[in-house]
This record gives C-alpha cells, sequence and structure tokens, in this order.
C-alpha cells in the first residue's frame, strides 16, 4: 500500500516544483509583516496644537512663523516635570477686546482661562500624511488610533477559527484564493474610506483574511515538502515576515497614508492569478478520499522535479489508531498539562504584546523614525539564524526563557537612559527587539512538543489565541501610558517579560524526547525521573554499606 509520503520521496522531497511555489508565494509573509507595522507610519502622530482661527490670518498676514503664533494660542503645561506646549488645550481669549497686531508678539496670555481645542487642530506634518491629521484623531479622539491595530487583532483572532475551518473543509487553494480576494477588497477600501469607522471596518476584514492566507499557505507548505525540510521552511517563512515589516518605510518616498495603503495591497491583484500555477495540497486531498486527484497532482510534481513516480498505484490513507474525543478541557484536566498550557498563554500573550509594543514604540520616541525603525526591523533577522543554531544544541528550554529575560532586561535597561544618550538607548531596544522575536518564533516549537499527538493542533490554536489578545491589548498599553511618562510603557513591557522567561525554566526540556502520543506520558514523566534519581541514590547507599560492612574484617 503506497502512502504520500512514499510518493513524495520518489518524486522529490524538495525539488524545482516546490521551490518554484514557495518562491511565488513568498510576497505574502511580507505584505502580512508591511500590514502589521503599517500603524508606525499610517497612523502617525504629528506635534500638533489647538486651531485658533484669528491667530492663523494673522500668521498670514504677518509672515510668522508656527512658533511665534503658536505662543499666542497654546498655553504651556507641566508634563514629565518639564514644562512642554500643551497640544489639546488652549487660550480662552476674545480678540475682539484684545488688540492683536503684527508688532504684539510679546503679548502675555498667561493668566487667561484655558479650553479645550474648538477650531480643530494645527499640525507640523514634516511632509507626511497620515489618517490621524486627516481626521484629527487626537487628544480625546486619540484612542481610535488604537484601535487601527488592536481591530486588526480581532480580524486575526477570528480568521484563526474561520480560515481554520476553511482550509480543512475546502481546500488550502481556494482557502488561499478566498483570502487573497478579501485581502484586496478590504485593502483598496481602505485607501478610498471616506470616514474612520469605515477604514476600521475594513481593517478588521484585512486582519480576518491575511492571517487566514497565512494560515493556509503556510500549511500547503509543509504538507508539499518533506519532513526533514519543514523547520526549514518554516524559519523561512518567519523570516519574510520580518522583511516585510520594513516595507512601510516607503512612507519615506509616500507621504500620503492612502496611496502608501494602495502599493501595500497591489500584490494581491496579482495572487489572484495563481489560481492556474499553485495546486491543491496533496495530503489534504487523500484526507477527502481524493485519491486519484492527489496522484494527478504528485506526477505533476515529479515531472517538474525531473524524477518519475515508480509506484503509481492507488494512494490509500495511512493506518492509524482511532484517537480519543477531543476537547477544550483536556488542556486543563490534569496538573502537568495544565501548567503547560498556563504557562504557554502567558508566553504566547507577552510575546505578542511586547514585540508589537516595541514596533510603535519606535514611532512614538520623537527620533527619525525612518531611520530607527529600519535599524529596529534589521535586527529581527539574526533571530532565524540563532534559533536554529540554539535549539539542537542547547534544547528548547534555555533559548525560550533567555531570549524573553534578555527582551525584558533591555526594556529596562532602555528605560533607565536619558534621552541625551539616544544611540546607546536605541542600541539597547534593538537587543530587546531580537529577544522577543526570538521569543515569539521559539514559543511555536515548544507549544507543538509539550502535548500528546492527538490535543497537539488543539493546543496550539487555543494557546496561540492569547497572541492575538496580546495584540488587542499592545496599542492601548502603548499609547494611553506614554501619555502619562514615555518610557512607562517599556518599563511594564520588561517585568512582564523577564517574569514569562521565569516561567519558562517550569516547562520540561524537549529537545532529543520522543513526542508524547498521550497524556499520561506527561503526567508520569516526571515522577518517572524522580524513580530513577531515587533509585541511583539507593544504589549508591547499598554500595557504601556494603563497603562499610567489609571493611572490619580486612583489619
Amino acid at each position: 500500500m503506497t502512502t504520500f509520503d512514499d510518493l513524495l520521496e520518489e518524486a522529490g522531497e524538495f525539488g524545482r516544483c516546490q521551490k518554484r511555489i514557495i518562491a511565488m508565494m513568498c510576497l505574502l509573509p511580507l505584505l502580512l509583516g508591511s500590514a502589521y507595522a503599517s500603524i508606525v507610519f499610517q497612523g502617525f502622530t504629528p506635534d500638533h496644537w489647538c486651531r485658533d482661527s484669528v491667530v492663523v490670518e494673522m500668521r498670514q498676514a504677518c509672515n510668522w512663523s508656527l512658533a511665534e503664533s503658536r505662543r499666542l494660542t497654546v498655553p504651556l503645561v507641566n508634563s514629565s516635570g518639564a514644562l512642554k506646549q500643551s497640544s489639546c488645550e488652549q487660550y480662552k481669549v476674545n480678540w475682539n477686546s484684545t488688540e492683536l497686531t503684527c508688532d504684539t508678539q510679546e503679548l502675555d496670555l498667561s493668566e487667561l482661562p484655558v479650553t479645550t481645542c474648538k477650531d480643530g487642530w494645527e499640525y507640523d506634518y514634516e511632509g507626511r500624511k497620515s489618517f490621524v491629521t486627516e481626521f484629527d484623531l487626537v487628544c480625546s479622539e486619540g484612542w481610535f488610533v488604537d484601535m487601527f491595530q488592536s481591530i486588526f487583532n480581532v480580524g486575526f483572532l477570528l480568521g484563526s477559527f474561520a480560515f481554520g475551518f476553511i482550509a480543512d473543509r475546502f481546500g488550502r487553494k481556494l482557502c488561499f484564493l478566498v483570502s487573497t480576494l478579501l485581502n484586496a477588497i478590504a485593502g483598496f477600501g481602505i485607501a478610498v474610506a471616506p470616514n474612520y469607522i469605515t477604514i476600521l471596518v475594513f481593517r478588521a476584514i484585512v486582519g480576518f483574511s491575511a492571517k487566514g492566507g497565512f494560515m493556509s499557505t503556510y500549511v500547503l507548505f509543509t504538507e508539499i515538502v518533506g519532513v526533514k525540510y519543514r523547520r526549514t521552511v518554516g524559519v523561512t517563512f518567519e523570516m519574510l515576515f520580518s522583511v516585510g515589516v520594513l516595507i512601510p518605510l516607503l512612507s519615506y518616498f509616500i507621504t500620503d497614508w492612502r496611496w502608501l495603503q494602495v502599493v501595500m495591497t497591489a500584490p494581491y491583484i496579482l495572487f489572484l492569478c495563481y489560481y492556474w500555477f499553485i495546486p491543491e495540497s496533496p495530503r489534504w486531498l487523500i484526507s477527502q478520499k481524493k485519491f486519484a486527484k492527489a496522484l494527478e497532482i504528485t506526477e505533476a510534481i515529479a515531472k517538474e522535479n525531473k524524477r518519475k513516480l515508480k509506484n503509481s498505484e492507488a494512494l490509500t490513507e495511512d493506518e492509524e489508531e482511532t484517537s480519543p474525543p477531543v476537547s477544550v478541557l483536556d488542556l486543563i484536566r490534569t496538573p502537568n498539562i495544565r501548567k503547560h498550557t498556563f504557562i504557554l498563554m502567558f508566553n504566547w500573550f507577552i510575546s505578542s504584546l511586547v514585540y508589537q509594543g516595541l514596533i510603535m514604540w519606535v514611532g512614538i520616541t520623537g527620533g527619525n523614525v525612518y531611520i530607527d525603525f529600519l535599524i529596529s526591523g534589521l535586527v529581527e533577522f539574526p533571530a532565524a539564524f540563532l534559533i536554529l543554531l540554539t535549539i539542537d544544541r542547547v534544547g528548547r528550554r534555555i533559548p525560550l526563557a533567555a531570549s524573553n529575560i534578555i527582551a525584558g532586561a533591555s526594556c529596562l535597561i532602555a528605560a533607565a537612559i536619558p534621552d541625551s544618550m539616544f544611540w546607546f538607548k536605541t542600541m539597547v531596544t534593538c537587543i530587546g527587539r531580537l529577544g522577543i522575536t526570538m521569543a515569539i518564533q521559539l514559543v511555536m516549537f515548544v507549544n507543538t512538543e509539550l502535548y500528546p499527538t492527538y490535543i497537539r493542533n488543539l493546543a496550539l490554536s487555543v494557546c496561540s489565541t492569547m497572541c492575538n489578545v496580546g495584540g488587542i491589548t499592545a496599542p492601548f498599553l502603548l499609547y494611553r501610558l506614554a501619555e502619562i511618562w514615555l518610557e512607562l510603557p517599556i518599563l511594564i513591557f520588561g517585568v512582564i517579560a523577564v517574569l514569562a522567561g521565569g516561567l519558562v525554566f517550569l516547562l520540561p526540556e524537549t529537545k532529543g524526547v520522543p513526542l508524547p502520543e498521550t497524556i499520561d506520558e506527561i503526567e508520569f514523566h516526571n515522577r518517572e525521573k524522580e524513580d530513577v534519581v531515587e533509585n541511583q541514590q539507593m544504589r549508591k547507599l547499598l554500595r557504601s554499606d556494603l563497603t562499610n560492612r567489609k571493611e572490619p574484617t580486612t583489619v
């Protein structure tokens, strides 16, 4: 009886066909990464202050600078121990009774009462237009900016479940095409949206469909390559996501946020043509008992790889034992499994929270956002190589714990570095970005190795949902706390990341350990180890006792 693994070995486990498919699909993680990080530039909040139409007219007539007119509009407020001009208040002044001429720059308004902005805001654009400046999403409306990223992660969360069902029910290829169509429609919808509520709706659809397309493509890749190539494919996919994080840097040349959205969406039109170039997964076809179609696709793969199938007999499903019924309660029913579940869910949450938080933090630090974003993005690339270098040498637990602790320590140190040491502060936060990138990639490896086979996929799905919860929380935590103190968000990131790293040491090491098949293997594994240690200690005591008994007879 011939299985697909048998035929794949003959057709080529990683030949020209698989490489072509991966090359064609490599744009997908790039676009997901760009959508993930685009808030830094599309949602950029420039320096802003209340608009006073009278002062604006005088500025134009008298050729005042922005700084000169701003002094006559907004009061000074205490922010983090220093006086700065307010962004959300203005002097309550009646210009009909207060004379204002081109020569009244020394006019003192500090004794006047203040009020909230009544006539909109003015912005120091720095040559860029964002949806923040277009829809005045500042001050009391600032939380709407947080929603741009949070609603994206809500879409991620819903897409994980919906497209997981679609991919298993209707196939990986159809799932990819549906997600591509939705991405194209919603992406262009954002670019032409007339109001911000419409933008949020389309942004949620982008998150919903982007996650589905990413998941179905990843599964397709792993199902058409041999077992020994799956890790390489997975790490490559994650590296391409890191490359995509840098795509929003196009905003240096494309200063309008709407046109930037068009550029990031346009490649999805190309993906719709992939219907004729990307095959369905033969493994999925076999699971649906479509053996003839699966064999046809496998033969096409072999032909493109310049190989020939020796066994072209009908494919059959692998003979497997019937798995026990699966329930979410299996993840918390027994002590060790319950411990694994809570620790991994916490790590998924913290990894996503800190990762997204550090990406968005670049946009509010006040430095050169383009240079800072480029540097912090580039440090993600060594993460994949460090993972491959360590997990087969020192195991999974120590690298995962260390990456979290390094990320947390870097955040704590960065919070204590004064702004005058800007480059040193940037370097430290980049180390934190590298650490949390490793953590968010490693937690998936650990998650898949700590659960028995029949609940492994369920455990990964349930635990990884906390990644989306972290993403939903990150914008609110970052932007709202930064208004209190700019360093407060990364200070909190540092504490919780160190805590997450410490909890990892409570998990067992999985390097060189066969994947568990039953819950009993996990629950009794630690007890068996204790028994082995106890037996070794007993043997030592017996040998010592025998030696002591023999000594008197030799005198």
